[in-house]
């Protein structure tokens, strides 16, 4: 690895683009996506706090995948990113994979990151994740829901 890698948060690369779709609308929606060439390679209801129907799509052999969230009830947050965009589906984070999420989390919280989890946790396909808040930095709002990952066992 590229030790200037190794002094930043260690990001390797995309893991995924999340895309909210209504309720009802996800078989529609992998249907669509399997017509241009995407596969299935997981499937899984996530409750806890996030409580959402995951599909994971991906095109060829690469690592990158786009991940359908479907909310379970009104109260999963992905339910809420729905209404406020008027109750389209559409954009609901970018993902990017870390080698090391610990390393990750205390960087982005040490140069000023607003980072909604209190800690690393568990995220679906056995990964670990936290998220970080659209308003990002005091000076840079990026706009968007971040992921961070890290394959593998929990941490």
């Amino acid at each position: 690895m590229n030790p200037e890698m190794q002094q930043v948060p260690g990001f390797l690369f995309f893991d995924h683009v999340a895309i909210s779709v209504r309720p009802g609308e996800l078989e529609q929606h992998v249907a669509a996506y399997r017509t241009m060439g995407f596969s299935e390679v997981h499937r899984e209801d996530v409750l806890g706090s996030d409580q959402v129907r995951e599909v994971l799509l991906q095109i060829g052999a690469g690592p990158n995948l786009v991940q359908l969230l479907e909310p379970l009830n009104p109260e999963s947050p992905v339910s809420k990113q729905i209404e406020k965009n008027g109750g389209r589906g559409g954009l609901a984070h970018v993902a990017l994979r870390v080698a090391d999420i610990q390393k990750a989390f205390d960087y982005l919280k040490q140069h000023g990151f607003k980072i909604i989890d209190k800690a690393p946790r568990k995220g679906s396909r056995g990964t670990t994740v936290f998220f970080v808040h659209p308003k990002t930095t005091e000076t840079a709002a990026f706009g968007y829901l971040i992921e961070v990952v890290q394959e593998g066992s929990h941490a």
